[in-house]
């Protein structure tokens, strides 16, 4: 199902084409070590300034949650659900929803998430998973992925859409013989790539400006339609992170570490409540009928389903060209 601001940023892509893209990968893939040109290239993030929703720890999120299938807790469900058996909900199939505990219209203070210090690290909150994707031949992608326990829908036509709990971004650099060569911006259901030399860098590290409210990515400040960024409050997600390799030939992903938990990568549920029924005192569509225009919206997939064995730096969607823009803009 596409949100409100999905549909807008569908209708808004073909503002962005530019001649080029990337060719297709191959060669063997494998597995080692944290490669130190994924933490050297790692992407730094400017939190915009009237966000309150930061960045959140992973496991915190399932302490605040229960697993729901059409609003009926899931049975024999484990507990407590943990990241190391998160995957299990996956025996009840796609349609699991990490569903709050709280009723979230009271704002509960664990939706806020952790607020960055000036080092950049969220204290006491990992929420961050950078996963590496060796295609071999000196090709690797490494995504950044980015958790927030809400996300924060602006108002449009004075009414809030699109709020839901759970918030998964990510950015992701490629790399030739490990070297950064562009970059993907994660947007609602799409986002826009650009070269290396075009975004904004603090020393050699890429920047991202992250939307207030829906945490979109974008690689400059203002941002585009109802998202705005700015200058905010600089986060870097390298500090509270857990680092995995992804192999595609068996989907299986491993931990750099063997003290991060792996299971939870497999879940393939989404990270937060199912869109609220009409019928909810809560709920209320801009366009009645028109889901898309709901102020709360279902939860999102998790990092299993972001494409993360990608031939182009884009994601694949409606059969759009991947674009890599050699210049930086909304």
């Amino acid at each position: 199902m596409f949100s409100f601001r999905s549909l807008l940023s569908y209708l808004v892509i073909a503002l962005r084409l530019r001649l080029g893209a990337t060719a297709p990968l191959d060669g063997k893939r494998q597995i080692s070590t944290v490669p130190s040109f994924v933490k050297d290239y790692a992407p730094l993030v400017w939190l915009q300034s009237q966000d309150p929703y930061f960045p959140s720890d992973i496991g915190a999120q399932l302490q605040h949650t229960k697993p729901e299938v059409n609003f009926v807790v899931v049975p024999n469900a484990p507990n407590p659900l943990t990241l190391n058996n998160l995957d299990s909900l996956n025996a009840a199939g796609a349609n699991v929803y990490l569903t709050s505990v709280d009723d979230i219209t009271t704002k509960p203070a664990w939706l806020k998430g952790v607020k960055p210090d000036a080092s950049g690290k969220t204290n006491g909150a990992i929420s961050t998973a950078i996963i590496v994707n060796d295609h071999g031949s000196g090709n690797v992608d490494a995504f950044y992925m980015y958790f927030y326990a809400f996300n924060y829908g602006p108002p449009v036509l004075g009414q809030d859409v699109d709020d839901h709990v759970g918030d998964w971004e990510h950015t992701m650099v490629r790399f030739l013989n490990g070297l950064p060569q562009a970059m993907w911006f994660s947007q609602h259901a799409y986002g826009e790539a650009f070269s290396y030399n075009a975004v904004e860098k603090r020393g050699i590290r890429p920047v991202a400006y992250s939307a207030n409210g829906s945490h979109a990515n974008y690689a400059t400040t203002g941002g585009f339609l109802e998202d705005k960024c700015d200058q905010g409050t600089l986060w870097d997600p390298t500090l509270s992170a857990y680092y995995y390799s992804y192999n595609a030939n068996t989907k299986a992903f491993a931990a750099y570490d063997p003290s991060y938990p792996v299971a939870w990568l497999n879940y393939i549920g989404k990270w937060g409540d199912q869109q609220y029924p009409n019928s909810d005192p809560r709920q209320h569509e801009i366009l009645p009928g028109v889901d898309a225009t709901a102020r709360f919206t279902s939860g999102p997939t998790g990092p299993e389903d972001k494409q993360l064995n990608r031939t182009n730096v884009c994601i694949d969607y409606n059969n759009l060209p991947c674009v890599i823009r050699p210049v930086r803009g909304p």
